[in-house]
């Protein structure tokens, strides 16, 4: 099959970039549209996400992935986590509007009317929220997604960060201090009940499909449990022995997809496929 990936570039929160991609199948551009948030620390080149593209596309979708305007990932340095200034004035709200912002990119200019939200742990949060709220999304997957934002750090060091102004995360990868900006506790504290995760899961009437690894240290899968009851009709699948990437790892060097994630695919798409119908 011919793939072809094209590159993107939009304006989002606070006039900051965002870039992404679209992969798709070139002799069948109306394929219905996949589109993937990242996590927290993460980007849309992290690890097999080119891989996890390829992957829908070989089986009947588009497959768009794009970095959060904020997420510190620039165009120069696109396998990693470089310009700190802006990974640090991140909050909530920014994600929240880039996330309305691809969207509406997506139905004026790729000919879809709905699109299917695939969101990995902060980005689960994200699309969760934003599944509840906008009639696009059409149906939802959450690959080891959070159920509240502030799990992301300790209550205790809250009372230090509104103190100096901000706090410092650890890369686990490079061991680099990331710092994040009070601005982000500010806007979770001022918006907390448009940020509710659990809250917008109840609220949601579209199929969902929750999938999570019993061996995530990053989200335990209660965590996953906590959110399928908060919306009976959901659905719940463990993926057992998987960590929170199921997997995968970055620099990715495989050409094929870990078992995990290949696993998480494939029941994605099977989820896809019979909400299609």
């Amino acid at each position: 099959m011919s793939l072809h990936q094209e590159q993107f570039s939009i304006i989002g929160a606070s006039e900051k970039p965002i870039y992404g991609d679209l992969t798709y199948n070139p002799k069948n551009s109306n394929m219905p549209l996949v589109i993937f948030i990242h996590g927290f620390k993460g980007f849309k080149d992290w690890g097999a996400h080119n891989l996890v593209a390829k992957h829908f596309v070989q089986n009947g979708y588009r497959y768009l992935k794009f970095n959060l305007s904020h997420s510190g990932v620039d165009q120069e340095n696109p396998n990693d986590v470089s310009d700190l200034e802006a990974f640090a004035s991140n909050t909530f709200s920014k994600e929240m509007t880039d996330v309305d912002i691809i969207i509406k990119h997506a139905v004026n200019y790729l000919g879809v009317d709905k699109v299917f939200l695939i969101g990995h742990s902060r980005g689960g949060g994200l699309s969760i929220l934003q599944a509840a709220n906008n009639p696009y999304v059409g149906g939802l997957i959450t690959w080891s997604s959070i159920a509240d934002f502030s799990s992301l750090w300790k209550k205790e060091q809250e009372k230090k960060w509104h103190r100096t102004g901000k706090i410092e995360v650890i890369n686990a990868r490079t061991k680099e201090k990331m710092p994040l900006n009070v601005t982000l506790l500010e806007d979770f504290e001022e918006n907390q009940d448009k940020l509710n995760i659990l809250a917008a899961a109840k609220q949601l009437n579209i199929p969902w499909l929750i999938i999570q690894g019993d061996n995530d240290v990053n989200v335990p899968f209660e965590t996953a449990e906590k959110l399928a009851n908060a919306n009976p009709a959901s659905r719940l699948l463990k993926i057992k022995d998987a960590n929170h990437v199921f997997g995968a790892f970055h620099p990715y060097i495989g050409d094929s997809l870990p078992a995990h994630l290949f696993e998480v695919c494939e029941k994605s798409l099977t989820f896809l496929n019979s909400i299609e119908k």
